[in-house]
């Protein structure tokens, strides 16, 4: 649980999500709550290939940039896997012109990580990367998230993939048609 939320959950497999399979996380990837089994069959049968990663969230995540110089910030670690099929299946796709959509910024870090090099390398590593506008993506060109936090890394990211005019005039948008935010909240997909 994020500590921003302090209600207690009766069902404890309330904060999980679809794809829960590995333990080590500080939290559950929030875009996900989105996803249903039903929706990504749906998906699939549109012939979508689904391609997991993991990144095991470290509380880093949810420390608000406090730092007057952005890049002064300092991130925090976290410990990421590509198994050697998802790596090929990436390259693959990246390869043939297809467009990469992660779901939730945590597969954003991860691809982002593990492509430093200019292909995305299976196996395990720690990463401390932090995305903010300006920073050139790499593999990812497409992102379907949540809205988060305001002074988050997580915002920052996404302010880098849509540009921070964009995102506030998206946030002006999702408050005035009183949209959910947050862990629970709702979805948006940028391209």
């Amino acid at each position: 649980m994020p500590p921003y939320i302090t209600e207690h959950l009766e069902d404890k497999e309330r904060y999980q999500t679809v794809y829960s399979k590995e333990l080590g996380s500080a939290a559950a990837p929030n875009c996900r709550f989105a996803f249903t089994k039903e929706l990504l069959q749906r998906i699939k049968d549109k012939g979508v290939e689904e391609v997991f990663v993991t990144l095991h969230v470290g509380l880093g995540t949810f420390r608000p940039v406090s730092e007057a110089v952005v890049e002064n910030h300092q991130m925090h670690s976290e410990f990421y896997t590509i198994t050697p099929e998802a790596a090929e299946a990436i390259n693959r796709a990246k390869a043939a012109g297809r467009r990469i959509v992660a779901v939730g910024t945590t597969s954003v870090r991860t691809l982002e990580a593990a492509g430093a090099d200019g292909e995305i390398k299976p196996g395990g590593n720690w990463t401390k990367i932090f995305i903010y506008p300006g920073y050139k993506y790499r593999y990812v060109d497409a992102l379907i998230t949540n809205f988060h936090l305001p002074q988050s890394t997580l915002l920052m990211l996404v302010s880098a993939f849509a540009s921070r005019e964009i995102m506030l005039d998206t946030y002006k948008v999702a408050v005035q048609e009183r949209y959910r935010f947050f862990s629970f909240g709702d979805a948006m997909f940028i391209r």
